[in-house]
């Protein structure tokens, strides 16, 4: 597939989830079918569903769910900081890291602030 093929794909994937999240209060089947033909346009082009919209479908069902409509969205603090999105279709949990700044991210921008203050 050609680039401008999957630019294309990608952007009426955005423009599907926008129109899926603006009709999930009228017509909430309509939305899943908006969420459906976005799943199928992405595995025909062969690309990725984008990261901002990705945890809004369901891994368990494939339905399209939206906090405080048909999920339940809460923060664990066992282990390693973690969001938990209960689907509230087919009860499947996902859980999402809270990533924070690793070690090395806080070495290495602390060294940079110490040469920047040394000049």
């Amino acid at each position: 597939m050609s680039a401008a093929k999957k630019r294309i794909a990608v952007e009426r994937i955005h423009k599907l989830f926008q129109l899926a999240q603006d009709m999930i209060h009228e017509d909430e089947e309509l939305a899943q079918r908006y969420i459906t033909i976005a799943r199928k346009i992405a595995m025909a082009v062969r690309v990725h569903i984008p990261k901002e919209h990705r945890w809004k479908i369901c891994r368990g069902c494939k339905k399209f769910i939206l906090p405080g409509v048909n999920c339940r969205v809460r923060i664990q603090h066992r282990r390693e900081p973690h969001r938990v999105i209960t689907c509230g279709y087919c009860g499947k949990q996902m859980r999402f890291p809270i990533k924070e700044k690793t070690k090395r991210a806080y070495a290495k921008n602390s060294t940079q602030s110490e040469e920047k203050a040394k000049r």
